[in-house]
């Protein structure tokens, strides 16, 4: 196969189409669409190609056929019929300031109206855009194709002004109820974006929106599947592992079955043939781990979060699930499903290393807040791991701890019980990409953490000494016998005993035996 252009930062399909880059042709899910109803709505993580799936729904509606030679939707589509299309954006300015995305919505209105040769008579933004509907219906003879970008951005970006963001809110509710109440006028509406708030907050105008969130049909409508990258991109692999491409950036899931590798991602591993964060690095998750040390969530318990459709739903300015904000974003996605007595649960966890990697050490940036520190302490660990230093391993653990600000201590609970002392350790190991298991079970019980390195084995288990005596970690290592599980890999084991003293914030014991 014949290498073609890569389509990084491209959102427009006709460039994509016309200057011969790679497409992963998503018109069969178009299709589906079409014949299954009219007004849709798709919730996916920034950077994940909702603009170019909105871009492709535009060329298709103006008749632009040329444009869709070769793909699955051109024999079934009739090219002699043109609708007039309604694109909207959200993508840009700044929602911060008290009345933005109004006048935003205005500005795309006028030009809009210019576009067409509408004049406004209307007042309010409601009234002018069921207004330009109408017009263009009128004036094509075919009723519109409505598509809005970035719905939620007004509001996202203003959630650290809550009252800004809840007026945002609410003047957004009042648009997109324009969309039902012009249905007469409408042939096809799609509105996307990264967050899926609540429907009675900001969409109980619009209860005819079919949301495809979470329909397995739909669950590769955005992002690329395994047979993409052999099919569409067979001639960028070689010289790539086919196994560290999948560890890096496969693991998106929305059914709990099929997964698909953020685009992002993929584009720029192919443009600079080295794997890294890339997805993570173009976003600042700041209000997301601020968020998570303010409830005070652990690190481990993110990669094991369970939650119902009605959990992963529950998002709006007042009220935002810790499931609902870590599965929206990207952080987390779904890994499994379970049917509880008639109520469909979802598993989530951490798509793939790269998220899991980068939030760990996100978390710990804002933990230690000496990213230098954190930094050399990350190096160490791995150089000690390497060869199998447990003299140096347990002055670098003293170290984990000495690096924590004694104010961090006074204001968090999460403090008084082992886990919090399991997270730090958990984070630090996690942010190197390391192979982890937390809380693995065996018939015996359920070890605190193993780790696979370097052709070794550690199992580590963590005690408080003010709930437990001194030696009880390596007392309930060899009891429960957790090593046995591991004997078969034929790899060394060492067991590896870690306490704690909640009075002196530090390591009080550090036990190593080889299993």
């Amino acid at each position: 196969m014949t290498r073609r252009r890569l389509p990084i930062g491209i959102q427009t399909f006709r460039k994509i189409r016309e200057q011969d880059f790679y497409y992963v042709d998503k018109t069969i899910h178009i299709r589906r669409l079409l014949g299954h109803g009219t007004h849709y709505f798709l919730s996916r993580p920034r950077r994940f190609g909702k603009s170019l799936f909105l871009d492709t729904l535009k060329e298709l509606f103006e008749g632009n056929e040329p444009l869709f030679e070769g793909l699955d939707i051109h024999d079934g589509w009739n090219w002699s019929v043109r609708h007039p299309v309604l694109n909207l954006s959200f993508g840009r300015g700044n929602y911060k300031e008290p009345g933005y995305v109004e006048a935003n919505l205005m500005e795309q209105l006028a030009a809009a109206e210019r576009r067409a040769g509408v004049v406004a008579h209307y007042a309010t933004a409601a009234g002018r855009f069921s207004s330009l509907i109408e017009a263009l219906h009128r004036q094509a003879g075919h009723p519109v194709a409505v598509l809005i970008d970035e719905y939620d951005k007004p509001i996202l970006d203003a959630l650290e002004a809550p009252e800004i963001a809840r007026a945002n809110r609410d003047f957004l509710r009042g648009l997109y109820a324009v969309v039902k109440d012009s249905d007469a006028h409408i042939r096809f509406s799609f509105i996307t974006g990264v967050s899926k708030f609540s429907k009675g907050s900001l969409f109980s105008g619009l209860n005819n929106l079919q949301d495809i969130t979470l329909d397995r049909r739909y669950s590769a409508i955005c992002g690329y599947t395994e047979s993409d990258l052999d099919m569409v991109f067979a001639p960028e692999l070689p010289g790539l592992d086919r196994d560290d491409i999948r560890d890096w950036y496969n693991g998106y899931s929305w059914s709990g079955q099929e997964k698909v590798y953020n685009p992002f991602d993929i584009l720029l591993l192919f443009d600079s043939r080295r794997f890294g964060a890339y997805w993570f690095e173009t976003g600042t998750p700041k209000f997301l781990v601020d968020t998570l040390f303010k409830r005070q969530v652990s690190p481990v318990a993110l990669d094991d979060m369970v939650g119902s459709s009605d959990l992963l739903s529950t998002f709006d300015v007042d009220e935002m699930a810790t499931e609902a904000l870590l599965f929206q974003t990207g952080y987390l996605t779904i890994t499994g499903t379970e049917d509880l007595g008639g109520e469909l649960l979802y598993r989530l966890g951490y798509p793939n290393r790269e998220v899991r990697q980068s939030l760990n050490r996100s978390l710990l940036r804002h933990l230690v807040r000496d990213s230098s520190r954190q930094m050399a302490n990350s190096v160490r660990l791995y150089r000690l791991l390497e060869a199998n230093d447990f003299a140096g391993l347990e002055t670098l653990f003293h170290a984990f701890f000495a690096s924590i600000p004694y104010d961090w201590y006074t204001n968090n609970d999460i403090a008084n019980y082992e886990g919090y002392y399991a997270s730090v350790v958990y984070s630090y190991f996690t942010a190197l990409g390391l192979d982890i298991t937390v809380e693995d079970s065996s018939s015996h019980g359920r070890l605190d953490m193993a780790v696979r390195f370097n052709g070794n084995v550690y199992l580590l288990e963590f005690k408080v000494v003010e709930f437990a005596p001194v030696g009880a970690a390596m007392a309930q290592l060899k009891a429960k016998r957790y090593a046995d599980k591991y004997r078969g890999s034929r790899q060394p084991i060492y067991l590896i005993a870690v306490e704690f003293s909640q009075e002196s914030r530090n390591l009080v014991a550090f036990e190593v035996e080889r299993a």
